[in-house]
């Protein structure tokens, strides 16, 4: 395939086609589950988890009917399983998947189906590895060390293209500057605008994204776009075959909400203060309790996975508290 063959778009337009349009990854029926494990499927340990959040927030609301919003919500998962965690505790959950895919067959019926955030929703924003797979562009410095956008066709193959401009070079500027030739940046500025439109919908409550992420002053020199495809990592091409993912700024997200009553924490420090920890239960359990034993193991072994230093505990969790609006 030639230059003038191939159809050159950057690679926000490409993933956005390869993830979203017709026939794209996150529209197939078997959703993201059948490609890899999120912290969700990982255990039911992190819906419990949610769902202590969720009873936090509804206390600091005084209610005990409070709304549930999971923002990519895949096929539900974590809906259902706040839901079981919930049940006879005397909360009053509405839920709400936010979805661009169509309502998978069994799910809840009290799960609401949506494509965009209810607004006015008072209670939790829940966002697990929603903005990673926000489509964005790519930066790459020239052999001048001018940042251009980098230009993808349907194969894989890349170019760079115009330089970059306007907010998008400000939002590098400020956040990722390139330091020299070869250097590369995911532009991160439509990752920012859609979690600040997310969290607007929220009349009180907090808000949470969980994520892949850095900061600045960590960012990777060459970005991180990659894909996924069937447990694997595989090359960035967007065809539709494959999730396409990067890291996400989130120290550039939380700024984009203003406001000081923000947070960055890890997942391992956000899972410690809700109960979920990978220590080991007492050996004299195993002859008191044996049953009891090898639960508690097995638990404290999908503690260990979700909150292990090098994968899933080095996610952060962005928290965005939006507080009650005082009566007039």
């Amino acid at each position: 395939m030639t230059d003038e063959t191939r159809r050159w778009r950057g690679w926000r337009e490409a993933t956005e086609r390869a993830l979203y349009g017709p026939g794209g990854f996150y529209l197939r029926p078997e959703g993201p589950a059948g490609h890899f494990r999120t912290s969700v499927h990982a255990s039911p340990l992190f819906a419990g988890a949610v769902a202590r959040l969720l009873g936090e927030v509804a206390e600091e609301l005084g209610t005990d009917g409070v709304d549930l919003v999971d923002v990519g919500a895949g096929r539900g998962e974590l809906l259902a399983g706040v839901l079981a965690a919930t049940a006879g505790s005397g909360l009053s959950v509405r839920a709400y998947a936010v979805e661009r895919a169509a309502r998978p067959e069994g799910l809840d019926p009290r799960v609401e189906w949506t494509d965009r955030p209810p607004r006015g929703a008072r209670g939790l924003l829940f966002a697990n590895e929603w903005l990673d797979n926000v489509p964005v562009d790519v930066a790459e410095a020239d052999a001048a060390g001018t940042a251009r956008y980098v230009e993808v066709s349907p194969d894989g193959a890349e170019r760079l293209g115009a330089p970059v401009s306007g907010a998008d070079a400000e939002w590098l500027a400020r956040w990722w500057p390139l330091r020299g030739p070869g250097a590369r940046a995911e532009i991160g500025r439509p990752r920012d605008e859609a979690w600040a439109s997310a969290v607007s919908c929220l009349a009180a409550g907090r808000a949470v994204a969980v994520d892949y992420a850095h900061v600045r002053g960590s960012r990777p020199p060459f970005g991180s776009l990659t894909g996924f495809r069937a447990g694997r990592e595989v090359p960035p091409v967007p065809d539709g075959s494959r999730d396409l993912t990067s890291h996400v700024a989130l120290d550039a997200c939380a700024a984009a909400c203003g406001g000081a009553d923000t947070e960055l924490v890890t997942q391992r420090e956000a899972l410690g203060r809700l109960g979920v920890t990978g220590g080991r239960p007492p050996l004299a359990l195993a002859s008191t309790d044996p049953a009891g034993y090898v639960r508690a193991l097995s638990s404290a072994g999908e503690a260990a996975e979700l909150t292990a230093r090098g994968g899933l505990g080095d996610f952060l969790w962005l928290t965005r508290r939006v507080p009650d609006a005082p009566s007039a």
